[in-house]
């Protein structure tokens, strides 16, 4: 099924399941829960990567949820430097067993002001956009460990070459990347302590001179490996009565590139 079709029929799927009047949404709107905020970060580090240069980013977000699903948008923003940045991300999921697990659907989407893009280009070898499916083990109080693990299923992966030399350089479909993070949350003198590993699951070819197959480039890497190590710890800060700022702190490096990052950030 080609992706264009295929969108429109998770359009109409959504369209019906909103719709129908056996769910009762619009008979009684307290069943949507509607939210919005925006954090403001000193970088923009994803997956052991920086995004935008080292400057300032905000984020915000909107989303729904009634029952068991939810669906928004999230967004990037560089706010100065050398490399001016921006990410507009749509996302559905799905949870159950308490909210323990959630399927996650994530359309990726990186807009650059300096050329003429396309948001509405869903051809394979052209498309800006990066669909992915993740799966994830939130943990609970007993168990404060999490597990996701994501897949790149279409789009602006890394580059797959092609076997043949003479066409080596064209786009020859995606890598299906593959991204696993383990994570581990407690409290250590009275501050919200998470720690994380990332780990890069696909290994891109190497070059190989004796058929001129040029190599590949990986998407979280140039090799399988663990590219996000860190720590991050947050706290509610009192500033009123009646009102508190969520803060946080990371240190985060990636192993492979050899980089290494301090953020710090806030949430309104």
């Amino acid at each position: 099924m080609k992706i264009k079709k295929l969108i429109n029929l998770l359009v109409l799927i959504l369209a019906a399941v909103v719709c129908t009047p056996a769910l009762n949404f619009a008979q009684d709107s307290s069943k949507i829960t509607l939210d919005y905020g925006t954090d403001m970060v000193s970088r923009y580090v994803w997956r052991g990567t920086q995004f935008g240069g080292a400057s300032p980013n905000v984020q915000p977000y909107v989303e729904a949820a009634f029952g068991n699903f939810v669906f928004g948008s999230w967004g990037a923003y560089s706010l100065g430097g050398f490399s001016p940045f921006q990410e507009l991300d749509f996302y559905a999921a799905f949870s159950l067993m308490d909210d323990m697990v959630s399927i996650t659907a994530t359309d990726y989407y990186f807009p650059d002001e300096s050329v003429d893009y396309q948001y509405f280009v869903y051809d394979e070898l052209i498309t800006g956009h990066l669909f992915e499916l993740s799966a994830s083990f939130n943990g609970t109080d007993k168990i404060p460990l999490s597990v996701l693990i994501a897949t790149n299923l279409f789009g602006a992966d890394a580059i797959r070459i092609s076997d043949d030399s003479t066409t080596s350089f064209l786009r020859d479909g995606i890598q299906y990347s593959t991204y696993l993070e383990l994570g581990y949350s407690t409290i250590c003198s009275n501050l919200d302590l998470d720690v994380f590993l990332g780990v890069n699951l696909t290994n891109p070819r190497e070059a190989d001179a004796s058929t001129g197959y040029p190599g590949e480039t990986g998407f979280y890497g140039s090799k399988m490996g663990v590219v996000n190590i860190g720590i991050t710890v947050s706290k509610e800060l009192k500033i009123s009565n009646t009102f508190s700022l969520p803060v946080m702190a990371s240190v985060i490096t990636n192993p492979q590139s050899q980089k290494i990052f301090m953020v710090f950030g806030f949430s309104l």
